[in-house]
């Protein structure tokens, strides 16, 4: 595929290109990072930002490496920000799979929200206006090119487009969620829609963002300078939060099975994980980002996502000596099933779906697998097992658990040179 380009940073879907990154943020982690993140200075220069995200979403690089880095060259006071910043997607992530029910009803009311836009002419020509970049709002007509362009938007400016799409145009949010998570190569089901939830004033209720001209002025140094933008609108109406579950605990792995071996793009570092006392002898990849909308998946993103799965199952082929294939049809269970069957697997393990639109069909696939006699069984990594049930509340309490969750994954947050 064609490197997608910002300035220091090639988004290309490989674990090294992954750690490279990273490998040439890590002096930047610190008081920059902390002193300039906020600003956005156009999809030519990314300088201040790790612009990680594309291969921690599909965890070719973890969160838990990221840290594990970064705190080798600083204490955690010194990068604190960075290191919250990456917890967040965490946090997200923890939240949503303790509320299952809130991925359910955004999914419901996206399709209404589809659906009265292809009824309605003003909705639907506003609709395109927006995603087509026609508003005559600067940055927003700016920000919705670049995101077809390359994938990838400033999280500043994701908020702000957020903001003006919700309270200046007045669309549904579920439409701008959908957008995002079909174009973006970090879109993730838990980050994105309830960053989205979030700006709206639904996620924490009565407490919306407004984008303002001044602020998009300041921090995009400059570049854009809007107007007409609604910066008194009040927060859309919402129910409050259910109890959060808990987390569900998993199934324990068989022993000294052969197994085939299933991930999805939601776990490109399966060649990473523990599987046990068991023999994989075959496996593949299933891609369901195909499955992400109704409407089409951008072409970054697909090509993205295709490259993250075909480099993970390059890396599992090689390390567990096995043949992987990938299977790039959300549909594709019949083939999978086959795959099983021919490689002679008594029990098929996969890393943990999340709660999302991959998880349907990752349980519809374990039905299928069940009533023929072979077994099913998930796992999760320790650093989600940790985290998650902490995401009962807002971030500020989970923020109080980083130190300990860094800690217990054995990372030293100590002193340290900078």
């Amino acid at each position: 595929m064609t490197d997608l380009l910002t300035r220091g940073v090639t988004f290309t879907p490989t674990r090294d290109a992954g750690l490279a990154r990273l490998e040439a943020f890590v002096p930047f982690a610190g008081a920059a990072y902390r002193n300039e993140r906020n600003f956005d200075f156009g999809p030519e220069d990314r300088s201040n930002v790790s612009a990680l995200s594309p291969w921690v979403r599909h965890r070719l690089v973890t969160e838990e490496q990221i840290c594990a880095r970064v705190l080798e060259e600083y204490a955690l006071s010194s990068t604190e920000k960075f290191i919250q910043e990456v917890l967040w997607r965490t946090y997200w992530k923890g939240w949503l799979e303790l509320r299952p029910a809130t991925w359910a009803i955004y999914e419901a009311d996206l399709e209404t929200a589809l659906e009265v836009a292809e009824a309605n002419g003003a909705i639907r020509r506003d609709y395109h206006g927006a995603v087509e970049g026609r508003t005559g709002i600067d940055c927003f007509d700016a920000w919705a090119k670049e995101l077809v362009e390359t994938g990838y938007l400033h999280n500043h400016a994701r908020m702000w487009f957020a903001s003006i799409w919700i309270f200046t145009l007045q669309l549904n949010w579920t439409l701008g969620a959908d957008f995002f998570y079909r174009h973006l190569l970090d879109g993730d089901p838990a980050s994105n829609m309830l960053s989205w939830r979030w700006v709206a004033g639904l996620q924490t209720l009565g407490k919306n963002y407004l984008a303002r001209a001044s602020n998009i002025r300041k921090f995009t140094d400059g570049r854009f300078n809007p107007s007409g933008l609604n910066e008194t609108a009040e927060a859309l109406p919402g129910e409050p939060h259910g109890k959060p579950d808990m987390l569900a605990p998993l199934e324990p792995l068989p022993l000294g099975k052969k197994v085939f071996l299933l991930f999805t793009e939601d776990e490109c570092g399966a060649d990473g994980m523990d599987y046990g006392r068991n023999e994989v002898v075959a496996g593949a990849g299933w891609n369901l980002t195909s499955a992400r909308s109704e409407m089409p998946i951008g072409d970054q993103l697909g090509a993205f996502a295709d490259g993250a799965m075909r480099d993970a199952a390059g890396r599992c082929g090689n390390h567990f000596d096995c043949s992987f294939e990938v299977f790039s049809d959300a549909e594709a269970v019949d083939a999978i099933l086959q795959a099983v069957a021919a490689s002679g697997a008594e029990d098929v393990i996969a890393p943990y779906t999340p709660t999302g639109h991959g998880r349907p069909h990752m349980m519809k696939l374990a039905a299928l697998l069940r009533s023929q006699g072979i077994g099913f069984y998930e796992i999760r990594r320790g650093w989600d097992n940790r985290a998650w049930p902490y995401a009962t509340k807002g971030f500020f309490p989970f923020k109080e658990k980083i130190p300990s969750l860094l800690i217990e994954a054995g990372l030293d947050v100590k002193s340290k040179r900078r």
